[in-house]
Formats: structure tokens, C-alpha cells, sequence
């Protein structure tokens, strides 16, 4: 079937484009560069050069396109994200999560178009009380730490939208987080490179829990969405949820770097901020079981444990 995939050129674009054409699809790839096109002609796809926040170029993109399914993966994610200052360094994803999203759906509505899927992300949403693994039943988290509350509010945002909006089969994937290829936590990327440094502190008790996933897989789940699952929500994670306590260790270990320092809340809040201290010590996982079972996907790297050690040794 045809499939406009915007964001066709980011992380989890890279490695979704060559899927879903290998896969049988047909692809047209937006991208806000010029330059990258010739990328996304030789990954196979057609390649469209749109800002998703400009509301008639994206009316008259998918006008043109006439695609059966759209998948929403702008985002404008840097290397250079401070958690300190989190809802800062996520404006712009914000927007494309709220005005963006807004204009894919109306875009889609008038277009005809059957299903959007749209990427969210599993590490913010959930309550950080109760039970350590969240399923997609579970309440989300009604008191953002403080200097997130604008970036959960466009995840929301995001999620109701694209679930409720009429005639559209609305898929999110909340994604866990991610790693390998082109992203921070893969070879040369800035977490990575912290971890080596020792600039990745376990705070507190590490008790935060992570569910990763590796971007191949996360890739791979959403190529599933495409003709899989009924309209809803999915976590898009790993078996293996891990505290980072577990984690973090671990991939120093695999670097050959000293382990990690340990510093006490207090001092983990002047280091990574609310949120990101917040994240290491009160953060939930996520279960991946309804993907399993209702989009017939399972990762490939079960856990990050092998996935970490086929990404830095194999």
C-alpha cells in the first residue's frame, strides 16, 4: 500500500523507510532538507521535501500523495538535549506534536486517508506510583515532573488526538527508549560517550526503570502497524525492563570504562534536573505484551543486554 512517512530521515525514519519497502510498500519519505533526498531516493522511497507545520503544504502534500496510511515521526530532536531545561529543548518537537500532528489529521481527513500512526514515547507518560511495569491500561502520570509539564501536555496532546479523530483508524506507539544506529545511546552518540567519560551517573538508588528498544525494532513494530492491530495505543519496548542501576553499569562494563559514579538525589538534581533525575529514580517500564500479541511483532533483540553487545562488539 502507499505510505507517507514524515520525519523520513531521523532516527527510527532510517531505518522505517528500506522496512516498509522491503516490505512490498510503496514510500514517500518527507524531509525539511533538500540535501537528504538522495538518501531517500536510494533507501527506495520518494522523497518530499515538507514542513509539517506549514498547514497547506501538508494539505496539498497529501492531496497529491493520496496515501493509505501516514506515519508521523517529525520530531526535532538534537544532540545537544539538556533534561535540565527539557520543555526548552523540546519547543519545536512540541509543536510538531500539537500543530503538526493538527495538520496531518486534517490533511489525512479530507485526503481519505485509512490509518495514521503516530510516534510517542513510554518513558514520560506513566504515573510514577504503583506497580514498576506499566501496560497501556495504566493511568498516566497527572503531575508531571516540573519543567515537563508542556512536553508530556504535547504527548497527550498527540495521543487524544490521533485516537479519537474521526473516520481514521489512529495508532500511537509509545516507544521506549531508544538505542542503537544514529541515536544517543549507539556507537559515538552523546550518552554513550557520557557513560564512557563517567558523566553518567547512576543517582540516588538507580531505581528508575527504563524499557528501551533498538531502533531496528522499534522500526519494525511500527512497519507491523501499518496492516496490524486494531486503533490504539502500543508500547513499543523491550522484554527487559532494567533499572538504571542495572543499565548503566552494564554498558560501561562493555565500553571498558570505569564504572559509573554514584551521587545522591540532591546532587543528581543539580547534574541532570528534575526530570532527569526523576527518570532515574522514580521511572516506570513498560510491557510490551498487546504489541506482541495484536501487531504479531516481538524484538529482535529481546533485551538490551544482547543488544548492547551485538551494538559495541559485533
Amino acid at each position: 500500500m502507499k505510505v507517507l512517512v514524515t520525519g523520513a530521515t531521523g532516527a527510527i525514519g532510517v531505518q522505517l523507510v528500506p522496512q516498509l519497502v522491503e516490505a512490498g510498500h510503496t514510500v514517500v519519505g518527507t524531509t525539511t532538507a533538500e540535501a537528504k533526498t538522495a538518501g531517500l531516493r536510494e533507501a527506495g522511497a520518494e522523497p518530499l521535501v515538507l514542513d509539517v507545520l506549514d498547514a497547506d503544504a501538508v494539505r496539498e502534500a497529501v492531496d497529491r500523495v493520496r496515501p493509505e496510511v501516514i506515519i508521523h515521526e517529525a520530531t526535532a530532536l538534537a544532540g545537544n538535549l539538556d533534561l535540565r531545561k527539557l520543555d526548552q529543548s523540546f519547543a519545536l518537537t512540541n509543536r510538531l506534536r500539537t500543530e503538526g500532528t493538527g495538520n496531518i489529521l486534517a490533511a489525512a481527513t479530507a485526503a481519505g486517508v485509512r490509518r495514521v500512526i503516530a510516534q510517542s514515547f513510554a518513558g514520560v507518560v506513566y504515573a510514577r506510583t504503583g506497580g514498576p511495569i506499566k501496560t497501556e491500561e495504566d493511568p498516566i502520570d497527572p503531575t508531571p515532573v516540573p519543567g515537563s509539564e508542556q512536553t508530556v501536555a504535547a504527548i497527550r496532546h498527540l495521543e487524544e488526538a490521533v485516537t479519537s479523530a474521526p473516520g481514521i483508524e489512529g495508532v500511537v506507539l509509545r516507544y521506549g527508549g531508544f538505542y542503537g544506529p544514529g541515536t544517543s545511546l549507539g556507537p559515538g552518540g552523546v550518552q554513550v560517550e557520557m557513560v564512557r567519560k563517567r558523566q553518567f551517573p547512576v543517582i540516588g538508588d538507580g531505581g528508575g526503570i527504563w524499557s528501551l528498544i533498538h531502533i531496528a525494532d522499534a522500526a519494525r513494530a511500527t512497519v507491523a502497524a501499518v496492516d496490524h492491530g486494531a486503533p490504539g495505543i502500543y508500547n513499543i519496548v523491550d522484554d527487559d525492563p532494567a533499572r538504571t542501576s542495572e543499565w548503566i553499569p552494564f554498558l560501561a562494563q562493555l565500553l571498558g570504562a570505569k564504572p559509573p559514579m554514584r551521587v545522591p538525589r540532591l546532587l543528581g538534581v543539580l547534574l541532570a534536573g528534575k526530570f532527569g533525575t526523576a527518570l532515574a529514580t522514580e521511572a516506570r517500564g513498560a510491557s510490551n505484551a498487546k504489541a506482541k500479541q495484536d501487531l504479531d511483532w516481538k524484538p529482535q533483540h529481546a533485551s538490551w543486554r544482547d543488544g548492547f553487545t551485538e551494538m559495541l562488539r559485533g
